[in-house]
């Protein structure tokens, strides 16, 4: 899944491909399963939950492969699986974060350590790039919920960090642990989000040129179709110019 709509021209050319939707629907279904099983399985009682079956709903997933997700939480038959965090660098010098959920910790990384290296990067050790990244809260809404300074006053009030309004949508950013506090806060203003999680934010951003932004979007491509990788966070830049020369 995306990581971060700072990155708007990557994510564009992702929305503009005939993504499949049954490995999107795979992996929302994974982290409610995951979710429910961290905690209670009521997305009122649950915040991670409550996060993930948002996100699920804006993305499409039927109501019903929702509820069978959460039932899997209790059943004896569902896979165990583990949270592993990749850390590296990718074409350009540029750092990524890579989030999987997996049953099966030897194949994810056979799989990832492939792409990357395939696509012109190299994993590194645990905590290799995290450092140059912020451990936030996120939550996301439509740029139709309200003008730049509709938001930032709800934002204010609320107890949010940091916002970011483009023609594409607003970023609200949070301390690590006030994302549910703050995002139950913005409900009754602004309505329920396309999205809450936990994400990093990159301290530095790197302007990716045109060569190593082809070998960039491969990389992204390969690690987003694959379904233990749920999410991909990187501090790259590609311009608009070197998008449009791309397609």
């Amino acid at each position: 899944m995306a990581g971060h709509s700072k990155f708007k021209n990557i994510m564009h050319r992702k929305g503009a491909q005939d993504k499949k939707r049954s490995s999107l629907f795979s992996k929302l279904s994974r982290e409610i399963t995951v979710a429910a099983r961290m905690g209670l399985p009521d997305p009122a009682m649950n915040a991670r939950l409550r996060s993930a079956v948002i996100t699920a709903r804006k993305e499409g997933l039927p109501k019903d492969n929702i509820e069978r997700s959460i039932n899997k939480a209790s059943g004896g038959d569902a896979a165990n699986y583990e949270e592993i965090r990749y850390e590296g660098f990718g074409p350009g010098g540029v750092a990524l974060i890579i989030e999987s959920l997996t049953d099966n910790r030897n194949r994810t990384a056979t799989n990832v350590r492939t792409a990357v290296s395939k696509n012109g990067g190299n994993l590194g050790a645990g905590g290799s790039v995290s450092h140059g990244f912020d451990r936030l809260g996120l939550i996301t809404y439509k740029a139709s919920v309200g003008d730049a300074e509709k938001i930032f006053e709800a934002a204010l009030e609320a107890g949010a960090e940091d916002v970011s309004s483009t023609e594409d949508g607003h970023e609200i950013w949070t301390a690590l642990d006030a994302l549910h506090e703050v995002a139950k806060a913005l409900e009754p203003v602004l309505g329920e989000p396309e999205s809450a999680k936990l994400a990093w934010r990159p301290q530095v951003m790197v302007t990716v040129g045109e060569e190593d932004a082809a070998k960039l979007l491969r990389l992204i491509d390969t690690l987003d179709d694959d379904d233990d990788v749920q999410t991909v966070w990187g501090n790259y830049d590609v311009p608009d110019e070197v998008m449009a020369k791309l397609g």
